[in-house]
């Protein structure tokens, strides 16, 4: 019985902004597979292209090199990348950049609303949604006033609420307390989509992520052992997750 497709199909993307400094790629010939249900962890440095990895993916920036496939389909022209889109949710890093209506509800209601369908269908999607991730008195609150904890769980709940078969997340526990920390590895933790997060906090990837990979200046380095240390070394590349032999 031949093997099942990979969700995500990443294969050998290259990737240079106009203008770059010494010429250097923010991706350098990235491949990586995505299973329904797996969880990847990304980490690095800043600059070392995690974000633009989830920009090419989505279609938000295009690649001078490379193949995106989601269930073994070739991703090329805008119209497969709209298809990618509802498929695989992006959650931004600034949880204010993905909410601009004046209620939660009309936020998460948003992404149910393009899919089709109808406004009563739509607000009753936002709703399930919303209470799933223990959030169902929030619908008429002010998504400006919320604190970054709860506005973290929106941005997730308006991706979520899209019923997406994998999600991206970039960066979700920046700027966040204790309490809120622990509340979105708690969502996390209890969804069964697939995903991949990045993050700069070792110990959250290593609760929320299967296996962790690594990514530095602009190329990916798979297989980081979840026993791994982040303090820095002066040997080349001290600042990523690594091991020491015996």
């Amino acid at each position: 019985m031949p093997e099942t497709a990979p969700l995500l199909d990443i294969r050998g993307l290259c990737f240079a902004y106009a203008g770059g400094g010494a010429g250097r790629p923010a991706l350098h010939d990235v491949s990586l597979t995505l299973k329904p249900g797996q969880r990847l962890g990304l980490y690095g440095p800043n600059g070392s292209g995690k974000t633009t990895l989830f920009r090419c993916i989505t279609g938000l920036e295009t690649p001078q090199k490379g193949e995106i496939f989601l269930n073994g389909a070739p991703v090329r022209t805008e119209k497969d990348f709209r298809v990618l889109r509802r498929a695989v949710g992006y959650v931004l890093q600034n949880a204010d950049d993905q909410l601009f209506f004046p209620t939660v509800l009309e936020d998460v209601a948003f992404g149910p609303l393009n899919l089709g369908l109808a406004p009563e269908e739509a607000r009753a999607r936002a709703e399930e949604t919303l209470t799933s991730l223990g959030l169902a008195d929030y619908g008429e609150r002010l998504a400006y006033r919320l604190s970054g904890g709860e506005k973290t769980l929106v941005a997730l709940a308006t991706v979520l609420a899209m019923r997406p078969e994998a999600l991206l997340l970039d960066e979700p526990t920046t700027g966040l307390d204790a309490d809120a920390r622990e509340r979105i590895i708690e969502v996390l933790n209890g969804l069964p989509t697939a995903r991949i997060v990045i993050s700069h906090d070792w110990d959250f990837l290593e609760r929320v992520a299967g296996e962790i990979w690594g990514m530095d200046k602009g190329r990916l380095q798979t297989g980081v052992p979840l026993e791994a240390h982040t303090h820095r070394h002066a040997h080349p590349l001290g600042q990523v997750p690594h091991a020491h032999g015996a």
